[in-house]
């Protein structure tokens, strides 16, 4: 029967289109990158998504995120991403978290119930403790690196973590899975030398901040504000969305 996920399936077959129907994924982080990953993975039928931020939708955000507009500016990200996910597919379930994950938060979320993890947030601690949570319950994850202060989209790759380069926070990362133990990871990043934000205060977060009333982590507590842009955060998030559902309707990589 024809439907919205007619033409997905013209492509993985029926069978495949039931095993994404049946998937649940959770997407850590619903920003630049995670925004653009839980929108695919909702236009490709995904029939469950777990969404974990905490943040706020924030003028600037505009820019580059796809949950963000001025209707939304001031709303929590995993709220305006539920309405739009049900808004692409009434039938899916959203199951929403206002949660900063790091190893405090983490006992908050059974790995075990998930096909799939997205690894879209910012903090080497929270993505060590992802990976590590994953590891624990073999649940498969694909964890993004750097994509802020880029500009060539066409420079990001999917490999393993330890074949990655040049990537600052790939580095740190490598160092720290090698510590512990950690043989594989599949992470999306980019060769490209990361680019030196211009240092003018006068439209610096650091200096004029305009985060939302009562969040959280304020941009004037951050040591740097990278530049950003519409087009490398989004392929990002594209290609890992592509990775998910790929891995998914092939079967492949199951749960251990």
């Amino acid at each position: 029967m024809l439907n919205q996920f007619s033409r997905t399936q013209l492509l993985f077959g029926k069978e495949a289109m039931e095993r994404l129907y049946n998937a649940r994924v959770a997407v850590f982080g619903v920003g630049g990158v995670g925004g653009y990953t839980v929108e695919a993975l909702a236009r490709s039928g995904i029939g469950t998504l777990d969404l974990i931020d905490d943040d706020k939708v924030c003028l600037t955000n505009l820019n580059r995120q796809i949950l963000a507009t001025h209707k939304t500016v001031g709303k929590y990200k995993v709220d305006v991403a539920e309405e739009r996910i049900h808004d692409i597919n009434p039938d899916a379930v959203v199951n929403t978290y206002k949660t900063f994950y790091m190893p405090d938060t983490a006992d908050q979320f059974d790995f075990s119930q998930y096909d799939y993890v997205v690894d879209a947030i910012d903090t080497v601690k929270g993505k060590l403790e992802l990976v590590m949570q994953a590891q624990a319950t073999g649940t498969p994850i694909i964890s993004c690196m750097g994509a802020g202060n880029k500009l060539d989209a066409s420079a990001l790759e999917v490999a393993d973590i330890y074949d990655t380069s040049v990537c600052p926070l790939a580095r740190v990362m490598r160092a720290e899975l090698r510590k512990r133990g950690v043989k594989h990871l599949k992470v999306v990043y980019s060769k490209e030398p990361a680019l030196t934000p211009i240092d003018d205060m006068t439209i610096s977060c650091r200096t004029h901040c305009i985060c939302p009333p009562d969040t959280a982590r304020k941009c004037t507590q951050r040591r740097q504000v990278p530049g950003s842009n519409a087009f490398v955060p989004a392929a990002a998030g594209l290609i890992i969305a592509g990775e998910v559902v790929r891995d998914i309707a092939n079967g492949e990589p199951q749960k251990k």
